[in-house]
């Protein structure tokens, strides 16, 4: 089934499922790539069944494996219930986000999504254990009683800027949760700290144990990815705080 936003973008769906104005999580490559690894995790535990990919002109022309195994590198995927959606991207995006978040944010509204929660990280030489968000007012206040800081100035660019300065003007609140990272490797210490903000913000129970203990695996899985971010940070980066 085709979800077709252009001649040039699309969410090309390759499973027929209903959503139920589902939240949705979202993980790009950034800082320790905590994006990409908080949201696979995510997508592991919950069982999450992969529903469809994006394709757009602005994508690289690539293809990722893991551990032997073929996938597209732009990903939507869905749990059972059809209430909470997750997407994935593990390759670097050098231009046209602004019809990749057009394309994103179609797709979501289009299947009743209200909230998009992007979980990334800022580049740091130490990581201290502490979320932090960016979102409007009335959400920074419910963050912080559950003890996640709002940022309290900064400017956000990439397809995360992207998407939620889109938001602002469309009806689905956007958020992101962030957390120091390692900007010269993954680290699936600070992705561990945003699976369990993702836990306490959306009333969730995921254990982060296996992710804290996988460290080596992590590092040899993502190593290449890691090497891109590095390459392409060189170029241009996303600057929060």
């Amino acid at each position: 089934m085709k979800n077709r936003q252009s001649s040039d973008d699309e969410v090309y769906e390759i499973k027929k499922t209903v959503l139920k104005s589902p939240i949705i999580f979202a993980g790009f490559v950034g800082a320790g790539l905590v994006g990409s690894i908080s949201v696979g995790y995510i997508i592991d535990k919950l069982k999450m069944e992969e529903i469809g990919y994006l394709r757009s002109r602005h994508l690289p022309p690539s293809c990722v494996f893991m551990q032997g195994r073929l996938r597209h590198p732009f990903r939507f995927y869905a749990n059972n219930d059809g209430t909470i959606c997750a997407i994935i991207c593990e390759i670097t995006l050098p231009s046209g986000l602004h019809d990749i978040v057009n394309t994103i944010l179609d797709w979501a509204e289009k299947k009743g999504s209200h909230e998009i929660v992007i979980l990334d990280g800022v580049a740091s030489t130490s990581h201290d254990d502490k979320a932090f968000c960016a979102a409007e007012d009335d959400l920074c206040r419910v963050m912080e009683d559950i003890d996640i800081k709002m940022i309290p100035q900064g400017f956000i660019t990439g397809v995360v800027g992207g998407i939620l300065n889109e938001c602002l003007v469309r009806k689905i609140q956007g958020v992101t949760l962030l957390v120091k990272a390692n900007d010269k490797g993954p680290d699936p210490l600070a992705a561990a700290t945003l699976v369990k903000a993702v836990n306490r913000a959306y009333d969730m129970s995921i254990d982060t144990t296996e992710l804290r203990k996988e460290k080596k695996r992590i590092d040899a899985d993502f190593k290449e990815l890691s090497n891109k971010y590095t390459e392409h940070k060189k170029i241009d980066s996303n600057m929060y705080m």
